[in-house]
């Protein structure tokens, strides 16, 4: 349990990871066209200092953008650190606190939080912006705008860097939300899903049973259980290949669910194994699917899927819940029921009932 969650963890990190470098050259984009806006907004204000600054940013971002595209990760991050704190500190003291320039430093802090950086490096970087941060307020409390503009420019160009903020923190925040419910719908498959059949995996399967065992001590609705195995499985690989026997296990993970009902649960049980939990079934009815899906396999057209004429049959277990079973006893009789089948010759259905279960104990 620990490995499954360290993995889900580093699985967790590396998709943030990724995140962050997929966003990042839209960062770069939306940020050089607002550096585009500000060389005409300046040049118009009658202050070509900002207005040339501004320009050698779009130059910043633009090789920031091609960097990450040749990935060159490190060098992108660089070069947006040195323009968002240098344009900040210059815009700031260029026409003073209230311009909103320091706004930008802010964008930083959810950036490094979803970035792929090391938890501790993050606390440290965030403390150094925090001092660079204060550092430059403390600053203006003591200096004037070294080129102030009129008062109803610095009331536009405060408008315009809040409301850019305030819009570029909106989109972060819809894409990483969007970003985490996708992450989050992976996990969730990783955590209940076979990866190579497609099926239920056996952790999960243990529940959903537990599931019903429940229901079944609430209501009385007869459940039923079928365990199968794939018959000769390792002279199937030993002959053919185990890549040969993966796209068998593979397509069995889609002929079994189709010849079930939609309330039925069909799981990978381990290596060639399947366990199919049947819900309000009896046992002659649980025989009748066992059964269809024997046949179903057996009939299957196998050379069209694995391009070798390889025959592929199952034996099948069978067992009926009943009174003071648990899941370990009724998955035992569908397992003792399907070595019965492997031993009468295979490819075939059996299975114990609860009386001959009993019989046997005594």
């Amino acid at each position: 349990m620990q490995r499954f969650g360290n993995a889900m963890q580093t699985g967790a990190r590396r998709e943030r990871g990724l995140t962050f470098w997929r966003v990042m050259p839209r960062v770069c984009q939306l940020a050089a066209a607002v550096d585009v806006s500000f060389f005409f907004l300046f040049y118009f204000l009658g202050s070509p200092i900002l207005a040339w600054i501004n320009v050698a940013s779009v130059a910043m971002y633009t090789a920031a953008y091609y960097a990450i595209k040749s990935r060159q990760n490190r060098l992108a991050i660089t070069l947006v650190w040195i323009e968002v704190v240098v344009h900040s500190a210059l815009g700031t003291i260029m026409i003073g606190w209230d311009s909103g320039f320091h706004y930008y430093l802010l964008m930083f802090v959810p950036i490094l939080c979803v970035s792929s950086v090391r938890p501790r490096t993050v606390v440290i970087l965030i403390l150094l912006l925090w001092g660079y941060y204060v550092g430059l307020d403390i600053l203006m409390w003591f200096i004037e705008p070294v080129q102030p503009i009129p008062s109803a420019g610095l009331f536009g160009v405060h408008v315009f860097n809040l409301s850019v903020v305030f819009a570029m923190f909106s989109y972060l925040s819809f894409y990483y939300m969007s970003v985490v419910v996708s992450a989050q719908r992976k996990l969730r498959k990783l955590a209940t899903i076979d990866s190579l059949t497609e099926l239920f995996n056996r952790r999960h399967a243990s529940d959903m049973a537990d599931n019903e065992i429940a229901r079944f001590r609430r209501v009385g609705h007869p459940v039923a259980f079928m365990l199968l195995d794939v018959d000769h499985f390792k002279q199937i690989n030993d002959q053919y290949g185990h890549e040969t026997g993966d796209i068998i296990l593979a397509e069995i993970g889609k002929i079994v669910p189709a010849q079930l009902r939609t309330q039925d649960i069909a799981a990978r049980w381990g290596g060639e194994e399947f366990l199919v939990i049947l819900p309000d079934t009896g046992i002659d009815s649980a025989l009748a699917s066992a059964e269809r899906i024997r046949v179903a396999l057996c009939d299957h057209d196998w050379e069209a899927v694995t391009g070798e004429q390889v025959k592929v049959t199952v034996s099948v277990g069978v067992s009926e819940l009943g009174e003071g079973d648990d899941r370990g006893s009724v998955i035992s009789r569908a397992d003792r029921a399907l070595y019965r089948g492997k031993a009468g010759g295979r490819n075939r259905v059996e299975t114990e009932v609860v009386k001959e279960a009993a019989a046997q104990q005594r």
